[in-house]
């Protein structure tokens, strides 16, 4: 069985993900409360985290901001009560991987952890680069020369494809279903925001590599003739 962590207060919901996961063959470690949920991600091996954002020691993005600072590239699903559109981009900019409103039906839950889950299994441990960028997908980073930074599983996916693409523009279409496995995004502009998040990353490393948006068609690499 593959093994996931949950983070929830609530035992009752937490007993009915459990349940349905386990159904599909996934077994589940709850926690009530974040700093438990460090310790066994910290000291043990996980497929994927689901992380409840109202939990009794803060919000549970405070948790998946601590994964990737320690990078940890373990995928998140959070579950909030939250249906705003706002909040569901700070989850996604916090470096979530997917974003599940209460209430929500236990197939839904299941289906969107699978695709997490598959995510990772897929990628190959070869490096990958294109001009200065060098991807390590297990490794879960890119770098830059001597500079690296920690990558989430949807942004490596994302990223990964587009290296592969090596310059030709890749449908939006393709983006989203290489980031989250699902026929439609987790958020209706939920590539926008990691397409944002990898632009960052990338000045931040110092690479020359840029993403250019091909209007009305796709997104692109380039690589510019200095870096800015």
């Amino acid at each position: 069985m593959s093994r996931v962590v949950l983070v929830e207060d609530s035992s009752r919901l937490a007993g009915m993900i459990g349940k349905a996961l386990a159904a599909a063959g996934i077994q589940v470690d709850a926690f009530e409360r974040m700093g438990a949920a460090w310790n066994a991600v910290s000291a043990g091996s996980y497929a994927a985290a689901i992380i409840d954002r109202g939990l009794p020691d803060g919000d549970g993005l405070n948790l998946v901001r601590r994964l990737r600072s320690a990078e940890l590239s373990i995928p998140c699903l959070m579950l909030t009560a939250r249906d705003a559109l706002h909040d569901r981009v700070d989850g996604l900019e916090s470096g979530a991987d997917d974003y599940l409103a209460k209430p929500f039906p236990m197939e839904e839950l299941v289906a969107r952890v699978r695709a997490l889950m598959r995510r990772p299994a897929e990628l190959l441990d070869i490096a990958r680069a294109f001009g200065d960028l060098q991807l390590q997908p297990l490794a879960g980073c890119a770098s830059c020369g001597i500079e690296s930074i920690t990558l989430s599983p949807a942004e490596m996916e994302i990223l990964s494809t587009l290296v592969s693409a090596q310059g030709r523009t890749i449908r939006r279409t393709a983006l989203e279903h290489a980031a989250w496995g699902l026929t439609e995004p987790v958020t209706p502009n939920a590539l926008d925001v990691a397409l944002h998040r990898l632009r960052r990353k990338l000045l931040a490393i110092g690479s020359k590599v840029r993403i250019v948006n091909n209007r009305g068609y796709g997104f692109a690499l380039i690589q510019t003739a200095a870096r800015a």
